[in-house]
């Protein structure tokens, strides 16, 4: 591939404390943090909504706050959760796990806007300017140009590491061989009869036998996550793989997107004519994001591994704990991988009531950086624990602790591994977190 040379002067449109990349939900919880702290924040979001998968990607459900007993992703978790309850209203249908993305995209703008945070939609994080290890802007790209954000402290929640790729902490993507878990791309669907299909007790799963020998699919994938309710009459699909993506290449992604629409008619017609209460039902809209369960892990201080999950683990630098079990969705379709999924999920890598894992603060300080935090799915874990930590609920918990690291960072003039991390569970405490052991 041949290169040019382009230089040229950017306006620098924002000097702030904290500079956020991306405003899902771990990115959402650390700008609400830093801001409540009293830092100056701008987040820069690419797409046209805040909230990443659970509103841009349509993904139809949260997975667990709890374990059961106590309330993991408390603070900022628990906030949400009880806003969007308060969206829903007191006669709602929909159970309280499921999202219905445009009131969870308007509980989100309210809170950032009565936040102050600083931040812009359909604003690309394309750079990052550094002296050594230490970042001084970021540059953004968006309708009106190219321009920079300089900050003392930066928080990288892009779900995919790319500020602290691009500021040079090493990463690690898929297993031994680089394979790493397929996408969705998750839809809505109208005119659904969702009491009758709730009756019935049929379960989707169950007919996929006989329409994979009707030829129904033209990728006959065993595991189906199927449909949530979101609605009176409406469902989120959170159907069809998308296998060997790669949410790091706009290529990769270019093509698995075209796949996924080309094949959603065959999941319509399956439902209309092998599920009860889907005769009548009508896809409406596919996501604009595409949904990825796993691209960079950044490697930070510690990685948090499967042995972690295995004991329990408890650490001194805690600023959290989950539960969610090891969800790694087979790299291809086969009976055999999806039969190895079930095990691992519903048997092996899965906590009785009450258990749970800690995640440490060194998972969120990237190698080689000195003011730079990870937050969510690309913190430092192995190919296992990202299966786990990766959920919504678990990004809210790691982004409240990188926002509020980051705001300590700025009020003490220190760098990300200077903190007093007792100060810093002792205040992630004061809102809300579940910290039993700090």
């Amino acid at each position: 591939m041949s290169s040019v040379v382009y230089r040229k002067s950017l306006p620098l449109r924002f000097d702030v404390d904290v500079f956020v990349a991306g405003g899902g939900p771990a990115g959402l919880a650390a700008a609400l943090v830093a801001s409540r702290q009293g830092c100056s924040v701008f987040l820069a979001e690419a797409q046209s909504c805040l909230g990443g998968m659970g509103t841009a990607g349509m993904v139809p459900a949260f997975m667990t706050f709890d374990n059961g007993v106590n309330f993991l992703a408390d603070g900022i978790g628990r906030e949400i959760k009880e806003a969007l309850a308060r969206e829903k209203g007191e006669d709602s249908v929909i159970p309280e796990r499921c999202i219905p993305a445009e009131m969870l995209k308007r509980v989100y703008d309210r809170l950032m806007l009565e936040s102050g945070v600083k931040f812009l939609l359909h604003t690309a994080v394309i750079d990052v300017i550094a002296a050594g290890e230490e970042l001084q802007m970021a540059v953004c790209a968006a309708k009106s140009g190219v321009f920079a954000v300089k900050a003392r402290q930066f928080i990288d929640c892009s779900g995919d590491g790319d500020l602290a790729a691009w500021a040079g902490a090493p990463f690690e993507k898929g297993d031994a061989e680089g394979n790493m878990m397929p996408g969705t791309l998750c839809s809505l669907w109208a005119g659904v009869n969702v009491d009758e299909f709730l009756a019935s007790g049929v379960s989707p799963r169950d007919k996929l036998a006989q329409a994979f020998a009707d030829q129904v699919f033209t990728v006959n994938d065993p595991h189906h996550s199927g449909m949530w309710r979101v609605g009176k009459s409406v469902t989120g699909g959170n159907v069809g793989h998308a296998f060997g993506v790669d949410a790091t290449s706009e290529e990769s992604l270019t093509e698995f997107l075209l796949e996924g629409r080309a094949r959603l008619p065959e999941f319509e017609r399956f439902y209309r004519e092998y599920v009860p209460g889907f005769e009548q039902s009508e896809l409406v809209g596919s996501g604009s994001l595409l949904g990825i369960r796993e691209s960079r892990r950044i490697m930070g201080d510690y990685v948090l591994g499967l042995e972690d999950f295995k004991r329990r683990a408890v650490f001194a630098d805690e600023i959290g704990r989950y539960c969610y079990p090891v969800d790694i969705h087979p790299y291809k379709p086969s009976p055999e991988t999806y039969k190895a999924f079930e095990q691992e999920f519903h048997q092996t890598l899965r906590y009785a009531p009450g258990e749970s894992y800690g995640i440490p603060y060194r998972c969120l300080t990237p190698q080689k950086t000195s003011n730079l935090l990870v937050a969510g799915r690309c913190i430092s874990c192995d190919q296992k624990m990202q299966g786990s930590v990766r959920v919504m609920p678990g990004c809210f918990i790691t982004g409240q602790a990188a926002g509020m690291a980051a705001a300590m960072c700025c009020q003490n003039n220190c760098h990300s591994r200077a903190l007093d991390i007792k100060e810093l569970q002792q205040r992630l405490r004061e809102i809300g977190a579940f910290l039993p052991n700090a």
